[in-house]
């Protein structure tokens, strides 16, 4: 199953491509990757963990420390939904999966949010299934749980040289801080549709 749906950041908007009617089961957990500590926090690639952190500002989630994961605990259109944000690094986010899995949490009912370099900055893509297509967050999760979790991937563009992007992702975003927070604030309204939706 490969279901897609898009999204262009246009300011503080966005509008959705095609979508197909998906029937799908409900998202129980959103895993939002990134690097813990202070060095990585306005990184391009800790754009999951500003997501889910807006998730649990909208809808009055704490975080607390479990094992080797922040989690917070909030409702979306009535429904309780696990927040995630791995502290073991991007390349071993899949460490944290078994909080999920011992609760009887499948890959299917799992939102991955990440920086995504095949989009640019701004624009969104939902998908179910596929390849990590070198994102080493995404490979660890598969190399635990299998590939069919959902991803919002988060448009970070690409530098022009490949041999620079190892940098280019740890760099700050060069965007402004105002227009990076309403593009944190897209991707957050995106999840709650896509959340809402399949119930």
């Amino acid at each position: 199953m490969n279901n897609r749906v898009s999204a262009n950041f246009q300011g503080p908007d966005y509008v959705y491509g095609k979508r197909k009617e998906m029937k799908e089961p409900r998202i129980r957990a959103i895993i939002g990757l990134g690097n813990p500590g202070p060095a990585y926090a306005r990184t391009r690639h800790n754009f999951g963990f500003l997501v889910v952190d807006e998730l649990a500002r909208l809808h009055g989630g704490s975080w607390r420390i479990k094992g080797e994961a922040e989690i917070a605990e909030i409702m979306i259109e009535n429904q309780p939904v696990i927040l995630i944000k791995p502290q073991t690094f991007m390349n071993a986010s899949g460490r944290v999966l078994p909080l999920l899995t011992k609760q009887g949490i499948k890959s299917e009912e799992i939102l991955v949010v990440h920086d995504e370099l095949e989009l640019p900055f701004g624009r969104f893509a939902i998908k179910q299934g596929g390849s990590a297509r070198g994102h080493n967050g995404l490979k660890s999760i598969i190399g635990t749980i299998g590939d069919q979790f959902h991803r919002l991937r988060c448009g970070i563009g690409r530098p022009e040289n490949r041999e620079d992007v190892p940098d280019y992702v740890l760099a700050s975003f060069a965007e402004s801080w105002d227009v990076v927070q309403k593009s944190i604030a897209a991707a957050a309204d995106m999840i709650g549709s896509f959340v809402s939706t399949n119930k």
